[in-house]
C-alpha cells in the first residue's frame, strides 16, 4: 500500500515536471527576442573593461540579475493572482516596448554611426589613460547594466507569464520562478562565455609559439579572434529581429482588430500560391507590425523625452 502511494506520488511529480518543461519550452521560444537582445546588450556593456576585470563585473551584474528577478517574479505572480486582466495589458506595453527598441536600434545604426563611433574611441581612451578612474566607470557600467537589466527581465517575465496565463497559480510559479532562474544562468554564462572570446584567441597564440600542436593552436586563436566581433555583430542583428517578430507578435495576438487585420491577410496571401505558406506569412506580417509599431512609438517616445528635458 505504502509503495503503491509512494509510485503514485512519484508519478504525479514527474507529470509535473514534464507540464512544466513543456510550458517552459514553449515560454522559451517566446522569450527568444527579449534574450537575443538581452544577450548582446550585456556583452557589449561588459567588454568596455580592461580583460581582467570583466568576469568580475559580468558576475556583479549577475548577482544584480538575481535580485531584479527576486523582486520581478513575485511582483508578476501577484498581478497573475490578483488582476489577470492586466497581465494581458502589460503584454501589450512590452510588445511596444521592444517593437520601439527595435527601431531605436536600426536608427542608430543608419544615422548615429558617426556618434557611436566617437563613444568607442573615448572609452579605448579612458582604459588606456591612468588618470582616469576606472574603478568609477566600472561601478557605473554594473548599475547601468543592471538597470538595463530589470527592464528585459521584466519584459521577459510578463511574455513568460502571458504564456502560463491558463494554467494553474501553482504552476505558472514553478514556470515564472524556473524560467527566471535558468535565463539568468544561461545569459550571464553566455556573456562572460562571449567577452572571454578574444582573450582565449590570444592565449592560444601565444602558446602556439612553442609546444606541440602549435599550428592548430594558432589557427583557432587567429579564428577566435575573427569570430568574437562578428559573433557580437551577428547577436546585436539576430536580437534586433527577434525582437521585431516577438513584439510584433504579441501585439497581433493580444489586440482583436490587428489579429483579424493579420489573418485576413495570410488567408489572402496563401490563397495566392498552390503551397501551404500560412506560417511563414505569419511571421513576416507579425514582423512588419512589429517595424509599424515600433516607427509609431518612437516620435511619441522622443518628443516626450524633449519635453522632459526642456521642463
Amino acid at each position: 500500500m505504502a509503495s503503491s502511494s509512494l509510485l503514485t506520488l512519484i508519478d504525479d511529480i514527474a507529470a509535473v515536471l514534464d507540464d512544466v518543461a513543456v510550458l517552459s519550452k514553449v515560454a522559451a521560444k517566446k522569450t527568444a527576442g527579449v534574450l537575443g537582445d538581452d544577450l548582446a546588450l550585456n556583452a557589449e556593456q561588459v567588454s568596455g573593461v580592461r580583460a581582467e576585470r570583466e568576469l568580475p563585473v559580468v558576475w556583479a551584474v549577475t548577482k544584480g540579475s538575481f535580485l531584479n528577478k527576486l523582486i520581478l517574479v513575485p511582483a508578476a505572480l501577484a498581478i497573475s493572482a490578483f488582476a489577470p486582466p492586466l497581465i494581458t495589458i502589460l503584454l501589450v506595453i512590452g510588445g511596444l516596448f521592444l517593437c520601439y527598441e527595435g527601431v531605436e536600434k536600426v536608427v542608430e545604426k543608419l544615422f548615429h554611426k558617426a556618434e557611436n563611433d566617437a563613444k568607442r574611441q573615448e572609452n579605448l581612451k579612458n582604459l588606456m589613460d591612468e588618470s582616469v578612474d576606472l574603478v568609477e566607470i566600472e561601478k557605473d557600467k554594473i548599475k547601468g547594466a543592471i538597470r538595463t537589466d530589470f527592464i528585459l527581465s521584466a519584459e521577459i517575465i510578463v511574455i513568460v507569464l502571458g504564456t502560463v496565463q491558463s494554467a494553474t497559480f501553482e504552476m505558472q510559479v514553478m514556470v515564472v520562478t524556473a524560467m527566471a532562474l535558468f535565463i539568468t544562468v544561461a545569459v550571464y554564462g553566455l556573456v562572460a562565455a562571449i567577452v572571454k572570446l578574444d582573450d582565449l584567441g590570444l592565449y592560444l597564440l601565444r602558446k602556439s609559439i612553442t609546444g606541440s600542436f602549435n599550428w592548430i593552436q594558432r589557427a583557432t586563436g587567429r579564428a577566435l579572434l575573427i569570430f568574437a566581433p562578428f559573433l557580437m555583430k551577428t547577436l546585436g542583428i539576430v536580437g534586433t529581429i527577434a525582437m521585431f517578430l516577438v513584439g510584433g507578435g504579441i501585439l497581433v495576438h493580444s489586440i482583436e482588430f490587428i489579429h483579424h487585420i493579420v489573418t485576413g491577410i495570410v488567408e489572402w496571401g496563401n490563397n495566392l500560391v498552390s503551397l501551404d505558406i500560412s506560417l511563414l506569412l505569419s511571421i513576416i506580417v507579425e514582423g512588419i507590425v512589429g517595424v509599424i509599431a515600433g516607427a509609431i512609438v518612437l516620435p511619441i517616445v522622443s518628443l516626450l523625452m524633449r519635453f522632459k528635458k526642456t521642463s
